[in-house]
């Protein structure tokens, strides 16, 4: 059995739009290079769109199983990943970010304090500038037992872009512990928190009462999200179509759960 099943829905979209590298092929090479469980087998499954055209050949060169979604959304493509995974442990890598070689045994680690584990990431730029530490618990950073996930119950594909806040909302009326994983320098005192990092604050004060956070070693996030125009938060920001539908979302969140979740 592996010790851990990787889930990444995937677009197979490329850096620049053309024949160029996959996203997908960095965030596979990133789990391949955990210096965390050697010689224990990582199941890498990846969520495509129903109908998608993959390059011929993909799955056996990067050593990876695809799953085909009965759907056209994030939500259908991580769902139908998650439905083959075998691992004691799952986890999830959107395709255009990476993981640091010491994420999987950091956040394994964690699991031995909650049963579920997010992360901040550190934002790059296409030219690998650095933008920003983003503090929402985003899902490259989740890991949790298999049986955890399917408690709570896959992703509600009703959500287009607000999939993860409902997810986390389900997760916090099951009650289950959580652990964000913070860097070495980051604020973990409230009070503290709310002055110099307003979204990290709001993981503690919208993530539930089980949520606390937890520094590592390492100076930087250990989940790098890469920003570019074909993100779906990039393109929230310059599309006032997409902008309504998100706050749609936002206020059925609001009515479900009475917040937000983070």
């Amino acid at each position: 059995m592996p010790a851990v099943s990787v889930i990444i829905p995937s677009r197979l979209a490329t850096a620049t739009g053309g024949g160029e590298r996959l996203f997908l092929e960095d965030a596979v090479l990133s789990i391949r290079q955990q210096a965390t469980i050697e010689g224990k087998h990582i199941q890498i499954i990846v969520g495509v769109d129903m109908g998608a055209v993959v390059p011929a050949g993909l799955a056996q060169r990067l050593g990876v199983e695809l799953a085909e979604s009965g759907g056209r959304s994030q939500a259908a493509a991580l769902n139908a990943a998650a439905e083959r995974a075998e691992g004691e442990f799952l986890a999830i890598l959107e395709d255009d970010d990476v993981w640091d070689s010491g994420f999987l045994r950091t956040a394994l680690d964690a699991l031995g304090k909650a049963q579920f584990v997010s992360s901040t990431q550190l934002e790059l730029d296409p030219m690998g500038k650095v933008l920003r530490i983003n503090d929402f618990p985003t899902p490259s950073g989740w890991i949790m037992r298999l049986e955890t996930f399917q408690e709570v119950g896959g992703f509600d594909e009703s959500y287009r872009w607000h999939l993860d806040n409902d997810w986390l909302g389900r997760l916090g009326e099951w009650g289950r512990s959580r652990v964000h994983l913070v860097e070495a320098t980051a604020p973990v005192i409230p009070h503290i928190a709310a002055q110099v990092r307003p979204w990290l604050h709001n993981v503690l004060r919208q993530g539930g009462p089980s949520i606390r956070l937890v520094r590592h070693e390492a100076t930087v996030p250990l989940v790098v999200r890469r920003v570019h125009a074909g993100s779906g938060m990039q393109r929230l920001v310059n599309d006032a179509a997409l902008k309504a539908e998100s706050q749609s979302e936002l206020a059925r969140l609001v009515q479900r759960y009475g917040r937000v979740p983070w």
